[in-house]
């Protein structure tokens, strides 16, 4: 075990309300890394000896990115979809039959390679941690090989085998095949169960029972809800205790009432409402009830083609009016709740004693410069369970 000690940080966001403020900043600070957690935090001219120093020269420190939302297994190409989207036309779920296709056609090497490859530019880009779902195989086979090979890049991988029905395909006979011999061929490598539960894809009897099911065999709940519409999702993410309900685009007052008084985190995924030119989610509303919110990217070939969370607390605060506090919160300890990792063994999401060392450091002064320079590349060093990657 080697410690590390960082100086020369301009101001560090610690997510610790401790500090003050939402964020917890710390002008002229500096932490120690042990191994691989954060050992101290505080100001510099009271900062311990270390084995090592690092000078990171008047930069902006920040949790690491946690993306609690992607869809980064999978092959092909949907640009052209896209393109016809933006000519005008209404997005609809079933482009992802497309990517489904793909998928299924591509070797597990080819999968392996690609998602190596995602996965590497987003922890280039400052995202320590994420979640990835299946969902692009759609039978039994499929779903097992995806997900094992989710597993080889993160533990937080969500079992979406209700993701649509396949073409072709009765909705019960699907609905009891994911709950049934789907879900034992993916439970060995899955953590959570997910279910799009939005017209053109899955209604919420249907909903129900794949939430149910993933709940008996122990994995926790995530749903996919009022991204399209007003509709049933978000009250049965907080009706079963769903650990967030992602997208929000559509919701009602009750919706919002409902996830203030729970502790269902609501995700919002800016980057995915962009490009399917959806409403922004009410995000001022929510954080005004007392809900909790995360940003995630939503990184997928069809409607989200982006692992940018820097690009995404950007849009939140240029577009859906959030504080910069409020949107670097979301997009790192919101993160973090919103996948149950906020607490318990090595926590991430903050720069706090016994927590994850997690870092990202920026070239700017403070973070306010995600928004204030918008789509730049701020990024000047990652450090992921104490160790540099960047």
């Amino acid at each position: 075990m080697t410690s590390e000690l960082l100086i020369g940080i301009s101001e560090l966001s610690t997510n610790d309300p401790e500090h003050g403020g939402l964020l917890g900043r710390l002008a002229d600070a500096a932490v120690v890394i042990d191994d691989d957690a954060i050992a101290w935090v505080g100001r510099a001219v009271d900062a311990p000896a270390a084995d090592r120093r690092s000078d990171l020269g008047g930069r902006a420190v920040l949790p690491g990115w946690v993306d609690s939302h992607t869809h980064l297994i999978f092959a092909g190409d949907r640009s052209e979809e896209f393109e016809y989207r933006m000519a005008g036309h209404a997005y609809q779920a079933g482009g992802i039959r497309t990517t489904v296709r793909a998928t299924t056609d591509a070797s597990d090497e080819q999968l392996r390679a690609s998602l190596a490859e995602r996965r590497a530019v987003a922890r280039s880009n400052g995202t320590t941690w994420m979640e990835v779902k299946t969902g692009y195989g759609l039978d039994v086979t499929q779903e097992a090989r995806l997900a094992r090979l989710a597993a080889e890049v993160t533990p937080d991988v969500t079992f979406l085998g209700a993701h649509v029905v396949p073409p072709d395909s009765d909705a019960d006979d699907y609905v009891a095949l994911v709950t049934g011999e789907m879900l034992d061929a993916v439970r060995p490598y899955a953590r959570w169960i997910d279910v799009f539960c939005e017209r053109g894809a899955f209604g919420p009897e249907h909903s129900r029972a794949v939430l149910e099911a993933g709940r008996a065999a122990g994995l926790g709940l995530r749903v996919h809800g009022n991204q399209l519409g007003e509709g049933d999702g978000v009250r049965l993410a907080v009706e079963l205790g769903a650990a967030s309900v992602d997208h929000c685009n559509h919701l009602t007052a009750r919706d919002i009432e409902a996830l203030g008084s729970s502790s269902t985190v609501a995700t919002l995924l800016p980057a995915c409402d962009l490009s399917t030119r959806e409403p922004f989610p009410p995000a001022r509303e929510l954080i005004e009830a007392g809900a909790t919110i995360a940003l995630a990217s939503n990184g997928n070939p069809g409607t989200s083609n982006t692992t940018s969370m820097a690009f995404c607390v950007a849009t939140a605060v240029l577009q859906m009016r959030l504080t910069i506090e409020e949107a670097v919160w979301a997009a790192t300890a919101g993160g973090a709740r919103a996948l149950r990792r906020n607490e318990g063994v090595s926590p991430i999401g903050a720069i706090m004693p016994g927590y994850r060392a997690d870092l990202h450091v920026i070239d700017a002064p403070s973070v306010s410069h995600f928004a204030y320079r918008p789509g730049m590349d701020l990024t000047f060093g990652v450090w992921e369970a104490g160790a540099r990657v960047r």
